[in-house]
């Protein structure tokens, strides 16, 4: 009897592959079956001048789907699987840009797969403003930027651009980091270690006590860090495993990073303004700009507390007008059009030197 490598015959697979082809052939019709739905809903939202792009509907029908679920399927291969119908669907709506930091193979663009799947028009940046400066020439219809990290904090280069940006926050994706070292050389010959900042702050006790002596040096990104140091054996990147397999560098270490919850969150910026009705749950972000008083941002923050809203974040910045003078980012719980929520920015408006809506987004 002729048996395959993993001790089936060919014969006794026979049943299970007809099956399996008769299943194929009526997803495919039923893929198709909603595409063409799809297209008639794109055909709507050009007539209304609505968005095609959004990111909260997408999220409704993933939970939905996970809640159908009964396996074998888990979780991460529902959303893996829906992520790319949700793309194609896109796609037959209307083509559309995303303007990303890169080179290919960055944690950003690993985010906006994460978010927009591999159907849309991909557009590589080489820093934060040209994404920014993308979007807002029009150049790009959305743009993907790291905005902070669990353990280093803020993005800094993201924020101090959203200040003086006309463009919205649209949505936000949430990344799981996990660095690793890469070089052509041995680990005892590496005496410089290029990556983004943040990713080397992310790194730095295993830095201190593994490469003590190296030094290291931030770039634009860590896939820049990768084509920087490919050809060099004194020198490494610090960059995901992804970098290694697209260029052929070979990884050292795996998982160097300080924290093993090591999440970077990043945020889909672009001209439209609403892309979250606010019968959703969704965070709201503002820019305030605080007089120079005594207790004004105490007064600010009654406007919020005394109406029952939840503030996730406050963080300051220089808002490089004078010297000690700051502006206040502030993510809330809460849509901008929710009757409280817009009740305490107009309060705020009386007491700021200016507010600004920066964008209201699915949690």
């Amino acid at each position: 009897m002729n048996k395959t490598d993993n001790q089936y015959t060919v014969t006794s697979l026979d049943p299970f592959r007809r099956e399996i082809d008769r299943i194929d052939h009526q997803i495919i019709a039923l893929l198709n079956a909603r595409m063409e739905q799809c297209q008639r809903v794109g055909e709507v939202k050009q007539s209304q001048g609505a968005a095609v792009y959004v990111p909260s509907r997408e999220e409704a029908i993933f939970k939905k789907l996970v809640q159908f679920n009964q396996g074998p399927l888990k979780e991460k291969d529902i959303r893996a699987i829906y992520r790319e119908i949700f793309s194609s669907s896109t796609a037959l709506q209307k083509v559309i840009s995303v303007a990303y930091l890169g080179p290919s193979g960055t944690y950003t663009h690993q985010a906006a797969l994460k978010s927009f799947g591999s159907q849309v028009a991909f557009q590589s940046a080489r820093s934060i403003n040209d994404v920014f400066d993308g979007v807002e020439k029009g150049n790009a219809n959305y743009g993907v930027i790291p905005i902070e990290n669990s353990s280093e904090g803020a993005v800094l280069d993201s924020m101090d651009r959203l200040v003086e940006s006309p463009l919205k926050m649209v949505a936000q994706i949430h990344l799981d980091i996990q660095h690793a070292l890469l070089s052509c050389g041995a680990i005892d010959s590496i005496k410089i270690v290029y990556s983004k900042d943040q990713a080397l702050g992310q790194c730095r006790k295993w830095l201190q006590q593994h490469l003590p002596q190296a030094q290291c040096v931030p770039v634009a990104s860590t896939t820049a860090a990768v084509l920087k140091v490919k050809n060099d054996p004194t020198a490494a990147a610090i960059a995901g495993e992804l970098n290694g397999s697209i260029y052929g560098l070979p990884i050292l270490e795996t998982k160097i990073q300080d924290t093993t919850e090591n999440i970077t969150r990043f945020i889909v910026i672009a001209k439209a303004e609403k892309c979250v009705p606010p019968s959703q749950t969704c965070k709201t972000s503002l820019l305030l700009a605080i007089s120079d008083q005594v207790g004004a941002l105490e007064k600010a923050l009654q406007c919020f507390s005394s109406r029952s809203i939840n503030l996730t974040k406050i963080e300051s910045r220089p808002s490089r007008e004078k010297p000690w003078d700051y502006v206040f980012f502030v993510d809330l719980i809460g849509h901008i059009e929710e009757p409280s929520v817009k009740a305490a920015v107009e309060e705020l408006g009386g007491q700021c030197k200016a507010v600004k809506w920066l964008g209201s987004y699915g949690v």
